[in-house]
């Protein structure tokens, strides 16, 4: 038997980016209690700003019965002279019943005590208020609050709790808000609560009360009013989805409406414009031809016949907010670029000042330049770039000085560029303040030029150095600096421009400039997010890191070039071969593998080595072709484990035979250890 069930969880309005941040498991942990009640069927699950709402169109109206198995002791020992031992005794009690209704069962080839017990399940509506009183206690939104008398938090407080099974309430308490038939509307409707005798009610009147229950249903109203005004006004919207998925959880009846600012603020850089938009409004920019407007789009919550007030309310605040960035950007401008006061900020303790920061960056930068001087000069004829890739690392953290990067802290970079183009520096150094960041997410663009990749790369190893020479390894899940994330950038970089670039011998080269640390914990790490860059079979990393690879773009080339034959079709089957070869040689001393090719007697131990030979001869363009060949050679070694005996009494041949799978294992090896790939 079943009946509907409502559960709507009435709260003041949710902030959007912790509960967007959250929305992923709530399924999952209601779920989760579902299960641990036995109540487990189908459900829905729909939110907006000011509730939380589970529908399921058929819930069970009671648990299912719960069956327990009890298994004790052997008979042996249950038993002594047909008495009970204290370990039937204990069993019973366990069990709850007299001793004399345990029965026996078998387990594990023995007869032991057994007794089976059958729960009946408890009518749901005796347990729904648990339930949900779990699942809103097991919610993790960041910071909470408390409000009135309750002791218990959430991320904001609980009005309502409405909670229907059929035609009835279903009566309990929780966040000290007791559960009812009612809901509130949209707040320009009414302030009052509307109430409900059916739970299969809620979907129409909730929607007669200016309410847009369904997500998706928001997102698609509020992208077709775009298309409206796109169409109305000639221009183009700009969706930000990040943006999008915020106005849809913070509003429950949306209307898009565009509105306008004065011309005289697209003086500002655009991306100050769409900053102070995006970042502190939540508006759309507009653009037309390309070319960033002064309209924006602003999406409304409210239900009312004329939107100007909402509009012009809208145009006022941004206002305000640009006019305090124009009048910032031309203070920055008038005081220009100055690194000098980076020397009274602190970068973090036992690491100095910010400028002592730049200064590190600078020696990373040199030996970086050193490296790569001959792409760079051939990319960039007739410049003194040692000078310019100085002076872009010196004025690299300069807009940290200014007055917008101190308002609007995300354009750190961005407003550096702007202020040296404006100085008339040269573009390399002023694209490199722009880029000096990048990648800094998961998609984010890389930087445009080598030039600006060797700025980005001395921030970011300066910052992984600097952090593990005082102690600040990332522990866990927690990554304050972002470290995890700097050597994922390095990682990109280096394989966007084929850089050589050796972990091991190049955190060892810059190590000098850093007070001493087991720099082997920073090679481990840097080690560990190789494993995490590649979406592959884990063995196959760890195959070729453990050849001793420690090139990160020849790290990639093999990896790709070993997975693609791991995945191979039937190459499971006969990799049990090559298992064997290194079997074979796992406890030899092969330090000289040697092989006399006259001590060859037997045909197959000839054809193998003549085989072999002929790969070690080739040049292979690809290690995929290498590995191609040495996966080749397997019905020679098959037919060498077949019909050679390797461990014969003639210690020279002996020593010979392992020699030749030793040396196959070796050019194996220089790829990657083919006894750790696991498949």
């Amino acid at each position: 038997m079943s009946k509907p069930l409502l559960i709507e969880i009435g709260v003041e309005e949710l902030p959007a980016i912790p509960f967007l941040k959250e929305q992923k498991n709530i399924e999952k942990k209601y779920t989760k209690v579902l299960e641990k009640y036995s109540l487990l069927c189908e459900f829905e699950f729909y939110y907006t700003p000011r509730r939380l709402v589970f529908w399921h169109r058929e819930f069970p109206l009671k648990q299912a019965d719960k069956v327990e198995e009890f298994y004790g002791a052997p008979l042996s020992i249950a038993y002594k002279d047909g008495a009970p031992t204290k370990a039937a005794l204990g069993f019973a009690k366990k069990c709850g019943v007299d001793i004399r209704e345990l029965q026996t069962s078998t387990k594990g080839g023995k007869e032991v005590l057994y007794y089976k017990k059958t729960s009946s399940g408890n009518d749901s509506s005796e347990v729904i208020g648990q339930i949900v009183d779990e699942f809103l206690k097991d919610l993790s939104f960041g910071k909470s609050m408390r409000w009135g008398y309750n002791e218990q938090s959430f991320i904001r407080p609980i009005r309502s709790i409405l909670a229907l099974l059929g035609d009835e309430i279903v009566e309990f308490e929780s966040f000290g808000v007791k559960s009812s038939n009612f809901f509130y509307p949209h707040r320009h409707i009414s302030y009052e609560p509307f109430s409900i005798k059916l739970a299969s009610e809620y979907f129409a009147k909730i929607k007669d009360n200016g309410i847009t229950l369904f997500d998706d249903e928001r997102k698609n109203k509020i992208l077709d009013d775009f298309k409206i005004i796109e169409k109305k006004e000639s221009v183009e919207i700009e969706i930000d989805e990040d943006l999008l998925a915020e106005v849809v959880a913070i509003t429950e009846h949306p209307k898009a409406l565009i509105g306008s600012f004065d011309e005289e603020f697209l003086s500002v850089p655009p991306e100050v414009v769409m900053t102070s938009m995006k970042e502190h409004q939540r508006y759309f920019p507009v653009f037309k031809e390309g070319k960033l407007t002064n309209r924006f789009i602003v999406v409304s919550n409210a239900i009312c016949d004329d939107y100007g007030l909402i509009v012009s309310g809208n145009e006022k605040v941004l206002r305000a907010r640009l006019s305090d960035a124009l009048f910032f950007y031309k203070n920055d401008l008038k005081n220009g670029l100055d690194f000098s006061g980076l020397k009274d900020i602190l970068f973090l303790d036992g690491l100095g000042s910010v400028f002592d920061k730049e200064m590190r960056e600078k020696s990373i930068g040199d030996y970086l330049y050193e490296k790569y001087r001959d792409r760079l000069e051939k990319e960039n004829p007739d410049k003194k770039l040692l000078d310019l890739l100085h002076r872009s690392i010196l004025f690299s953290k300069a807009d940290l000085l200014s007055e917008m990067v101190y308002e609007f802290t995300e354009l750190q970079g961005l407003m550096g560029y702007y202020y040296a183009k404006a100085a008339k520096e040269d573009p390399l150094v002023c694209l490199s303040l722009k880029e000096q960041y990048l990648p800094n997410s998961e998609e984010s663009e890389l930087p445009s030029t080598l030039f600006s990749s060797i700025v980005a790369l001395s921030g970011k190893i300066d910052s992984l150095m600097a952090l593990f020479s005082i102690g600040r390894v990332p522990t866990g899940t927690k990554d304050p600096f972002a470290l995890r994330r700097a050597v994922n950038g390095i990682i990109k970089i280096v394989l966007e421009y084929d850089l050589d670039f050796d972990i091991d011998r190049t955190l060892e080269d810059l190590s000098r400039g850093y007070k001493s640390f087991d720099l082997q914990v920073l090679k481990q790490f840097f080690i560990e997010r190789i494993y995490q860059f590649f979406d592959v079979n884990p063995s196959v990393v760890k195959a070729v890191i453990s050849s001793g690879e420690r090139d990160i773009v020849k790290l990639s080339k093999k990896i790709v070039a070993l997975d693609k034959i791991v995945n191979s079709d039937g190459f499971k089957e006969s990799f049990s071969t090559f298992k064997r070869v290194a079997n074979i040689i796992k406890n030899a001393d092969t330090t000289d593998a040697t092989i006399d090719e006259i001590a060859l007697h037997v045909e197959d131990e000839k054809a193998l080595y003549k085989a072999f030979k002929k790969v070690q001869a080739t040049s292979f363009e690809t290690y995929e072709q290498k590995l191609d060949a040495l996966f080749a050679l397997k019905p020679y070694i098959d037919n060498f484990f077949d019909n050679v005996m390797v461990n014969v009494d003639d210690n020279k041949i002996k020593t010979n035979r392992v020699n030749l799978v030793a040396s196959i294992y070796q050019e194996f090896k220089k790829i990657a250890d083919i006894k750790e790939i696991t498949v």
